[in-house]
């Protein structure tokens, strides 16, 4: 038996009990990743397949278990399994939505590195982002920077550059919110060169709500009592010496930094809600009036970053009322948020109409959020101004990396790496969840479908749009 036969199975059962395979995953050998490394070639222990064989036994029907017996005794590079116990799991019933078969960007670790490692978006988006400090004229004590959904770091760590040669000499006071540890963790590694190259600089990483983060408070009174409040002061004054102390910091995310998936409306939610100050201590003196304090934070950002903070397929009067509505009154007078979000119109979009023709994920643009942001804001919108723009100053495109000579006629072959990259890319951006894939992934139409789009437009690109809203400076 080889990877490809096991996800056979792993994807057959799925489909009859009418769960994700993620919930196999978690079920079955306690990983809810284990169908998405499979399928990107990673390898696993006779145990790992015992364990898959003896969850199916256990939980499939009576008529399909002999022939899963049978194949479980099969030897597998030479060797016999030993059949153990089944654990005592029933699949859940195939009416019952499983939340985490939903796609989120949390639940999709494999998809979004390679994203990230394969295109240029956090790149373009810094570039996006960085444009906007020529708008913004902080006031003392600091500039105030707000990232809503801080990801792996790349866009934040390239707007703290920005920001160090526009305001070199400005104190900065940057609050990051992300419920990923694995991203908090690779965020937190770009952090040390930006604390030698600008001292007066606190960095505040949370993984609060939308609602909460920019005032670093929980609303509901138990969440706010059992607040984890952590504040490291750096010592030293060496990026190396920096490094190590932050990496110190890993048995503490790993404690704390902990999230489920909501029952109720699948989103990931934080198991308790946390704040960690970081700060150089011989810069204690000069920031004391920038370092937040427990139970007295203060919202007052001159540029908010909203880039990517909400699902493609979410209404936009969701999108408003729990993200972006929200992050405007967290802005000081003259304060600006920039909202990026996909838009397609893309070959991106055009490989996944390929294989489902009636596919619609970007059901929202920019006018509609902004016109219920309007709405959520109320009689509070006059103190803001709303600015969509038009599609040549909104959009903005990003690409897939290839070589120069790497995409060529329709009559050339393309190697499977990059055909398997822009099909994780394009799947990524519009956000299809896992079962859809296994089903689209089942014969080589899929791949086809991405090369034929790689070879039309010699090239894989997205399209990405952009607005802003920003406080007025003469309106309370």
């Amino acid at each position: 038996m080889n990877a490809e036969t096991l996800l056979q199975e792993i994807s057959d059962f799925c489909r009859r009990a009418g769960i994700a395979e993620s919930t196999f995953g978690r079920r079955a050998v306690n990983d809810g990743k284990l169908a998405s490394r499979l399928r990107y070639g990673g390898r696993v222990t006779l145990e790992t397949v015992e364990r898959v064989h003896s969850f199916i036994r256990t939980n499939g029907a009576p008529g399909e278990a002999a022939s899963i017996v049978s194949s479980a005794h099969q030897p597998i590079n030479g060797a016999r399994m030993m059949v153990s116990p089944a654990p005592n799991v029933k699949a859940a019933p195939a009416d019952q939505t499983d939340p985490q078969g939903n796609f989120r960007f949390y639940d999709n670790r494999q998809k979004y590195l390679m994203f990230v490692n394969t295109c240029s978006e956090k790149q373009i988006v810094a570039n996006r982002v960085i444009m906007e400090l020529a708008n913004i004229h902080p006031r003392p004590p600091a500039l105030r920077l707000f990232d809503a959904g801080v990801g792996d770091g790349t866009v934040l760590a390239r707007v703290m550059r920005a920001m160090h040669a526009k305001f070199p000499y400005t104190p900065s006071y940057v609050v990051g919110k992300e419920i990923s540890l694995e991203d908090v963790r690779l965020a937190l590694d770009k952090m040390p060169d930006r604390f030698m190259e600008h001292p007066a600089t606190v960095l505040v990483m949370t993984n609060l709500y939308y609602a909460e983060a920019p005032w670093l408070m929980p609303k509901s009174v138990a969440a706010a009592t059992s607040m984890v409040w952590h504040e490291v002061a750096l010592q030293g004054g060496t990026a190396a010496e920096f490094d190590s102390q932050i990496a110190a910091l890993q048995p503490f995310l790993a404690a704390n930094w902990g999230a489920h998936v909501s029952q109720k409306s699948g989103n990931p939610v934080y198991d308790k809600p946390v704040v960690l100050v970081i700060y150089r201590e011989d810069n204690r003196f000069l920031l004391d009036q920038v370092r937040p304090k427990r139970s007295m934070g203060l919202a007052d950002f001159d540029l908010v970053i909203a880039s990517q903070p909400y699902r493609a397929r979410a209404t936009a009067e969701f999108k408003a009322e729990k993200v972006i509505a929200p992050l405007a009154l967290s802005l000081s007078p003259g304060g600006r948020l920039i909202g990026i979000h996909s838009c397609g119109g893309d070959p991106g979009l055009e490989i996944i109409r390929r294989v489902w023709p009636d596919e619609n994920p970007f059901q929202t643009d920019r006018h509609q959020i902004i016109r219920m942001a309007r709405q959520k804001l109320g009689q509070k919108a006059r103190r803001f101004n709303f600015n969509s723009y038009a599609d040549n100053r909104s959009r903005f495109r990003y690409d897939m990396h290839t070589l120069p000579d790497e995409i060529g006629t329709i009559d050339s072959s393309i190697g499977t790496s990059t055909l398997l990259a822009a099909w994780n890319a394009a799947t990524y951006v519009a956000q299809i969840e896992d079962h859809r894939l296994s089903e689209a992934m089942r014969d080589n139409r899929y791949l086809e479908a991405t090369a034929s789009v790689l070879q039309e437009n010699r090239g894989l690109w997205f399209w990405d749009e952009s607005y802003v809203i920003s406080r007025k400076r003469d309106v309370l």
